[in-house]
């Protein structure tokens, strides 16, 4: 359940952002649900290599091209640890609204 400082915080930034007073409420609740679901997984870095990836991908810019080959293994070991699969399939189970296979949400058994 959402702390009062996290719905504080939600009703600031729905004053600031007038944008958002027309989203529908599920919407909103379905991104915020998302947001936290991505910090838990970003978490899972540590700070220094939080910063470490995001310091490659600037230097990338969104071209592997840009990078060496030892930093697109470091890119490809950080983004590994921060759980891309296990984020898309919670992310596609939170917004799902029948139960999905646990194949789809986790990927195939070892």
């Amino acid at each position: 359940m959402p702390s009062s400082l996290a719905t504080q915080l939600a009703a600031r930034v729905a004053r600031r952002l007038p944008y958002l007073k027309r989203l529908p409420i599920l919407r909103l609740l379905a991104l915020g649900e998302i947001v936290l679901l991505a910090r838990d997984h970003v978490e899972k870095l540590t700070p220094p290599e939080r910063r470490r990836l995001v310091a490659l991908l600037r230097t990338g810019r969104g071209r592997p091209s840009n990078l060496t080959l030892r930093e697109r293994d470091e890119l490809e070991t950080l983004v590994a640890k921060a759980e891309p699969r296990a984020f898309a399939g919670v992310a596609a189970e939170k917004l799902s609204p029948v139960p999905l296979p646990r194949r789809m949400t986790r990927g195939p058994r070892r």
